[in-house]
């Protein structure tokens, strides 16, 4: 169960993760959230603290003051897998629509694609070709920034599209594999650095 509500954060999620060596190959520490997810109150803060993170973010602020009022993301795209639950609990907080960033072959219509690669291979992420609006202000959402490689492709998968990336946010930043860099000049906002 969560701790009290006083906790900070960073120490409820590092609190509630499960560190698993060797996944999904030899030399890899995979960092297990699901606990983070299975805590309802948990999982409440984390989604509060995603969609607060890119409103304190000055570029985020700029695009919203441009629209007098108004959050500073029109629509949250969610990376598969684990980046569709954080998402959709991101857009259903702040009344905005979900965008699934899919691996390749899993969407039925006209799609765009980029290759990433990852700390332990490489592969495809695919978007829909219509799912994003040129101009239309996006929070990118996924669980972990590592290397940063899936991220940077769903960030320029949005912006092929004519997307504005507000900011990226992820749950925990794996800080030694420098994914950050990768997303430059975006600003990232992680809620647990490790």
């Amino acid at each position: 169960m969560s701790g009290s509500v006083a906790e900070r954060l960073d120490e409820l999620i590092s609190g509630l993760t499960v560190d698993v060596p060797d996944h999904p190959e030899p030399g890899v520490l995979f960092r297990d959230l699901t606990p983070v997810f299975a805590d309802g109150p948990a999982f409440r803060r984390v989604v509060e603290g995603l969609a607060a993170a890119s409103a304190s973010d000055p570029r985020a602020a700029a695009l919203a003051d441009s629209r007098a009022g108004e959050r500073p993301f029109d629509v949250v795209v969610g990376v598969e897998a684990r980046g569709f639950l954080l998402a959709a609990g991101v857009a259903l907080h702040t009344g905005v629509g979900v965008v699934p960033v899919r691996k390749a072959g899993k969407l039925p219509r006209e799609r765009i694609a980029a290759d990433y690669a990852l700390e332990y291979g490489t592969a495809t992420l695919e978007l829909h070709a219509d799912s994003i609006r040129p101009g239309q202000r996006v929070l990118v959402v996924d669980d972990v920034l590592a290397t940063g490689g899936t991220l940077a492709a769903a960030v320029t998968l949005v912006e092929q599209l004519g997307g504005v990336v507000s900011a990226v946010a992820v749950v925990v930043e794996l800080s030694a594999l420098a994914g950050r860099q990768r997303l430059a000049p975006h600003t990232v906002h992680a809620l647990w650095t490790t």
